[in-house]
């Protein structure tokens, strides 16, 4: 593994734990050459995953990204780190474990919504005021009705 900071190839690996869910490897790593320390993460790949897009482009999964819109949607809500790490790796995991190469992104964005409906309510609407565009209060309106259990 190379260093981040001096680009050295030859590191050291001082310390590996899992992960609290046991999906992923945190290895504490040293650099011989310039004495800086760092941490990385080693997870387990079942396939490449491809996203066709809306307009049908076709590129690689990011899980960076997924789990970045997770934690805006989440963002000052009582849910932990560990928690948004959790829900993360559970995506991804149903995701790979759907056997399909290339996954639209609308049925990740269903995933996401369905998963964030069972964790936060207020995340759940963050989510797909973004994932569905909202344009105006009545389009929050209608889909809040929706929320609603009938009277």
């Amino acid at each position: 593994m190379r260093c981040p900071f001096c680009g050295e190839a030859d590191t050291q690996v001082k310390d590996s734990r899992p992960t609290e869910d046991g999906s992923a490897i945190r290895r504490r790593r040293f650099c011989a050459q310039c004495s800086q320390r760092f941490t990385t993460i080693e997870r387990v790949q079942l396939r490449e995953l491809v996203v066709v897009k809306a307009d049908q482009r076709r590129v690689p999964f990011d899980r960076d990204k997924l789990a970045r819109s997770i934690r805006i949607a989440l963002r000052k809500r009582p849910v932990d780190d560990e928690r948004i790490e959790r829900i993360v790796n559970g995506i991804v995991r149903q995701l790979e474990a759907s056997g399909d190469a290339e996954i639209s992104s609308t049925q990740i964005g269903e995933q996401v919504m369905e998963t964030l409906k069972e964790v936060d309510p207020i995340a759940y609407v963050r989510f797909a005021s973004v994932y569905r565009d909202f344009r105006e209060t009545k389009d929050f309106r209608n889909f809040l009705g929706a929320m609603e259990p009938p009277k």
